[in-house]
């Protein structure tokens, strides 16, 4: 039974890649595409945890939750602040900043 969500787990983890790829202007849809990607590891270890019959696959999944979680805070607060600046989110105005 299981092993029908591996394929679908393939599908939603290709989405995010070519999202990634594909995708050229837009930072929002680039934090959703990692998500995406995130999403479906956890739900791939989850899904492994349940059919070897052990813990560590939920464990490392609250892990991955942790750091997805946290990846998508700071990047959104820093896109917020310079939507606020610059009153853009689009990749060209990232490359012109300067340290």
């Amino acid at each position: 039974m299981v092993y029908l969500f591996f394929p679908s787990l393939f599908f939603i983890f290709v989405i995010g890649v070519l999202g990634l790829i594909i995708n050229k202007r837009n930072i929002l849809i680039s934090i959703l595409c990692i998500e995406l990607i995130l999403l479906s590891s956890n739900i791939g270890f989850i899904f492994c945890s349940i059919l070897f019959d052990d813990i560590w696959g939920q464990i490392i999944s609250l892990y991955v939750l942790t750091i997805a979680a946290a990846e998508s805070a700071v990047g959104l607060s820093i896109l917020l602040i310079f939507f606020q600046d610059k009153r853009t989110i689009f990749f060209e105005q990232f490359i012109r900043l300067r340290g």
